[in-house]
């Protein structure tokens, strides 16, 4: 059997907060974008509808025990939970992991990763409202974060590699003193008795220098390669032959589908780029489709299925099946980005036929 393991990116945005009241209305999660979709062209799977774990609140332990027991049960490795600090001790959906990190359930290995990203509206037409600023204070913010996530790092259920908590930045690139953020963190995890820190980069392209920026290791971007652009279907190549923005404007309007749909068969990535001395830990999504929360301005990868998605998992495991063992690692994401069309949890549709893909792929 494979000593290959899966870590899948999870999404806590599953339980209302005030932030979220205050910009979208009482009670608002992420199941509300999700419930209202609506198919945008012919032949669009939309609404996604959970299936065997229902519209969880993720405030219940007993929804999170239930999430833990599928993932294990299809040999899903670990949960990568999305860690939202915003600066000055901002912190934002921080709830449920939390409340499993005090209770120590489920028994289930995890890591985090740091969504660095100001939050704005974006996605729902207003690019320049932001809802929450993502900033970089300095040093002093660096040590109140590190001292943050120690009791995490310390806990038995952390997913270590070489013996040194695995930790993800989301956009390196968008840290003014990265090498400084860098330095902090290693130091402290010096002084407060860690192996280190397994650091991972995504969003970066993969000649991207690990080495000279700090990092252990990258896990490029999923949903902007070349190959996606490539495979743009008539829809998208009549918007951007479109020469005015009124034009653009009128397509949007009156034909009320997004502008950036792919075939999910031509995105296949092959995992076969040369990222020379980096350690490239490769990131397998099961579908995109953002639609549920954007609309018109979403970005869609269409017609993704369960033999498909096994090509692109067959690929990462190709990839990875020569590295040491400790370093087989393979992303997937995500558990449960429903509003990205982007899960691993049973819907009904499919069923568990996308979490039986790992289980294969994992066992061959």
């Amino acid at each position: 059997m494979t000593k290959i393991k899966t870590i899948a990116f999870y999404l806590p945005q599953f339980h209302p907060i005030p932030e979220n009241d205050l910009w979208w209305g009482n009670g608002f999660t992420e199941w509300t974008n999700v419930a209202k979709a609506k198919p945008l062209f012919p032949g669009h799977y939309q609404p996604h509808v959970p299936a065997d774990l229902g519209f969880y609140d993720l405030r219940l332990p007993e929804s999170r025990k239930a999430q833990a027991e599928l993932a294990e049960k299809y040999g899903i490795g670990g949960f990568c939970y999305w860690h939202y600090w915003f600066g000055n001790g901002k912190r934002i959906l921080e709830r449920p992991f939390n409340e499993v990190l005090e209770s120590g359930e489920p028994n289930f290995p995890f890591c985090l990763a740091w969504a660095n990203e100001s939050w704005s509206g974006i996605w729902h037409g207003n690019p320049k409202t932001v809802l929450m600023e993502q900033v970089y204070p300095g040093v002093s913010d660096y040590i109140s974060h590190f001292n943050y996530l120690l009791p995490a790092f310390k806990d038995d259920r952390y997913i270590k590699i070489n013996g040194k908590p695995l930790f993800l930045v989301y956009q390196p690139l968008q840290i003014p003193d990265l090498k400084l953020f860098v330095k902090t963190f290693r130091e402290l995890a010096d002084k407060n008795g860690l192996k280190g820190l397994h650091l991972v980069a995504t969003n970066v392209e993969v000649d991207w220098d690990c080495k000279e920026n700090g990092f252990d290791a990258l896990t490029p971007a999923v949903h902007t390669k070349d190959s996606y652009l490539k495979s743009a279907n008539k829809v998208v190549d009549l918007y951007r032959r479109a020469k005015t923005s009124r034009l653009s404007k009128y397509y949007k309007k009156y034909f009320k589908r997004p502008t950036r749909i792919y075939n999910y068969k031509d995105a296949i990535q092959d995992f076969k780029e040369d990222a020379g001395e980096n350690l490239y830990y490769p990131t397998v999504i099961p579908n995109w489709d953002n639609s549920p929360r954007s609309g018109v301005n979403g970005f869609v990868l269409h017609d993704s299925t369960p033999d498909l998605f096994k090509k692109a998992l067959l690929n990462a495991k190709k990839r990875v099946e020569s590295y040491a063992s400790e370093n087989q690692i393979i992303f997937i994401k995500s558990w449960n980005e429903w509003a990205e069309g982007n899960h691993l949890e049973p819907d009904l549709k499919f069923g568990h036929q996308y979490l039986q893909v790992v289980k294969d792929v994992l066992d061959d």
